[in-house]
């Protein structure tokens, strides 16, 4: 009972993972990064390359100051992750980390409304859960996975919720089939030059 309080607190999460390393994608592609990935995903990719995250009874529920702890001295920006880290109270989480003067960023589906304290939020709607109504003006980037030619009409539309002051839009391949969509998705991008290129880094890099 006390762990079921402590999660609906957000004393405690199920911690997946969390690691030192570079963000790989979009606005902040090669910031130095500490990533916490909270374990939990009631939206379900079947493109998603951290299948293992979906399950949160899999991963630990670890107090939020233990993980607060084994962040690197030096750590500027850290990144909440998952999973779809919303399905969480975040409040204490990210007021920790703020108090220690580090930048908190959210990756997001936004398929549940805002806990926590957020200097960016990188909001990545998917077709078939679509994001909150109340997520779209926050969101500091926009940034559509591209599997097929179809992802480019569902990005546009997404593109018109987002606040006029999101001047980030970013479309990334899907990396199954990076090598045969990337060059689709480099030609709308040189036609439609409100987009931008997002790859993933790391999985080039071969880092975490």
């Amino acid at each position: 009972m006390s762990q079921i309080k402590d999660l609906e607190q957000g004393i405690a999460l199920p911690i997946m993972e969390d690691f030192y390393s570079v963000q790989g994608e979009a606005f902040h592609t090669g910031t130095p990064s500490y990533f916490i990935r909270i374990g939990g995903c009631d939206v379900g990719c079947h493109w998603c390359d951290v299948k293992e995250s979906w399950n949160a009874a899999l991963h630990p529920v670890t107090p939020v100051r233990e993980v607060i702890d084994r962040m690197p001295e030096h750590t500027k920006t850290v990144i909440i992750t998952g999973g779809e880290p919303l399905e969480y109270n975040l409040n204490l989480l990210t007021k920790l980390i703020r108090e220690k003067g580090i930048q908190t960023h959210l990756e997001t589906s936004g398929t549940h409304p805002v806990s926590g304290q957020w200097d960016w939020i990188c909001l990545s709607p998917k077709k078939f859960k679509p994001p909150v109504l109340s997520l779209y003006p926050l969101a500091d980037e926009l940034k559509i996975i591209v599997r097929n030619k179809s992802d480019f009409a569902f990005a546009e539309k997404e593109a018109e919720k987002v606040s006029p002051y999101t001047r980030h839009l970013f479309l990334q391949p899907e990396w199954s089939v990076h090598e045969t969509i990337t060059p689709v998705i480099i030609e709308y991008i040189k036609r439609n030059p409100h987009w931008k290129l997002s790859v993933q880094l790391h999985k080039f890099l071969k880092i975490p």
